[in-house]
């Protein structure tokens, strides 16, 4: 894996506004935020894509998220957030390191409607291909093809 700007912040070389930390897990503030509050999580194991990371290190990042997902919402009086996490350069990760996104949302305040726009633009799903597909995905499952 590259040497990653987070590699340097958890091995304490730059600097960071820490909110948490365990031996798996490091959240701090992000210090572009796209609003008040946006808190970066990251692993502490070196990922570049979430299905590359340890199913310890994810689940350790599953059992903190709802808890600093809390405590953003508590501290900003956020009445809204999104939770984003980007996996490749094609899908908008700046950073080759596995990190989720805590972004708290202000809809009557500039700032927080400003820096984050989702466009949603869904298709339809053909029954026929939509069955050969979860085959195809639930058959990659149990081959091991999910497996680390």
């Amino acid at each position: 894996m590259p040497e990653t700007i987070f590699s340097a912040i958890i091995r304490g070389e730059i600097p960071c506004h820490r909110v948490y930390e365990d031996d798996r897990v490091l959240a701090f503030l992000d210090i572009n935020p796209l609003s008040e509050g946006h808190t970066l999580v990251i692993p502490k194991e070196p990922a570049v894509t979430f299905d590359e990371l340890s199913e310890e290190s994810a689940a350790a990042l599953g059992r903190v998220l709802p808890r600093l997902c809390r405590a953003v919402v508590r501290a900003t009086g956020a009445p809204a957030y999104n939770l984003l996490q980007n996996n490749g350069a094609g899908a908008h990760q700046a950073v080759m390191h596995v990190h989720v996104h805590i972004i708290p949302r202000y809809p009557d305040r500039p700032e927080g409607r400003a820096g984050l726009g989702l466009v949603w633009r869904p298709g339809a799903l053909d029954a026929q291909a939509g069955a050969a597909l979860a085959g195809r995905i639930a058959a990659a499952f149990s081959d091991g093809a999910a497996q680390a």
